[in-house]
């Protein structure tokens, strides 16, 4: 999952059967300011008689991060989208419909390229205000990811569930605390965890998720019991050196400072 910006409003996307789908609410919020979304769908499909018999054709739930958790959303393809927007007078209609075009032509060249995946997120944390510095360890933290989900993928973990089982695994031990609470911690609700994290934090979840990959090539492990007991030992390697490194800095390394607030403050 990915998240686009439209008029400096995000909408979700995710890819599906290799292009993009977009989640409908996040659109409908987007080009009608409306404060319930979801309700302004439901009028929409009673006012578009025509709309409503092919919902059906359009909508396809899609298993999409959130607050709580990953779940199922309804999303469009870009057909699908450009079918909504016609049912939504809105003057953003027009410049959305080429913003929706470029972003599907963008998944063609990525297809094509993939390197321009990277640099167009790259460029996207740029224009957040991310630096440079951090950007680096934030890119090269997605392909630690991605190159562990794949081992899991390939050694048994099958379900959603079973990647955040591992996942938390790895935070609880280099962390003390799960995703979700680090979340807590530092006041995220929707927002991506890792976006919001410094430097030290980065480093420290590379290194976990590295060694976990690492200890699951030495041993061959295969299924969830034993990836579980891998992702432990990962994360108690990072949680470690997070402590040594604590205990010379004489400070605690996992914050409650987040991006968010910190871009606030410099506003100020």
């Amino acid at each position: 999952m990915k998240i686009a910006l439209f008029k400096k409003k995000e909408i979700r996307k995710t890819i599906h059967d290799n292009e993009w789908w977009f989640v409908i609410v996040d659109v409908i919020a987007s080009l009608t300011d409306s404060t319930d979304p979801r309700q302004y769908l439901q009028n929409m499909l009673n006012r578009d008689e025509e709309l409503a018999k092919g919902w059906v054709q359009i909508e396809h739930p899609l298993l999409i991060k959130t607050a709580g958790g990953p779940q199922k959303i309804r999303c469009a393809n870009v057909e699908g989208i450009l079918r909504i927007v016609q049912s939504i007078p809105s003057p953003k209609a027009e410049p959305f419909k080429r913003w929706l075009a470029r972003v599907g032509y963008e998944r063609i060249q990525e297809i094509e390229d993939p390197e321009l995946a990277t640099k167009r997120t790259r460029l996207l944390y740029k224009l957040k205000g991310y630096p440079d510095s951090w950007i680096e360890k934030r890119m090269r933290g997605i392909a630690i990811r991605e190159e562990l989900t794949d081992e899991w993928k390939n050694r048994g973990a099958q379900e959603q569930r079973d990647y955040e089982l591992l996942t938390a695994e790895i935070s609880k031990a280099a962390f003390g605390v799960t995703p979700s609470e680090y979340k807590e911690l530092k006041g995220l609700k929707r927002e991506n965890l890792r976006d919001h994290m410094d430097d030290f934090e980065l480093i420290f979840t590379m290194l976990g998720e590295r060694s976990t990959t690492e200890i699951h090539r030495n041993e061959d492990s295969k299924g969830i019991p034993k990836l579980k007991e891998d992702a432990k030992i990962g994360g108690d390697i990072a949680g470690g050196a997070r402590k040594q490194l604590e205990k010379k800095l004489g400070r605690v390394l996992v914050s409650p400072d987040n991006f968010k607030d910190r871009r606030l403050q410099k506003k100020k």
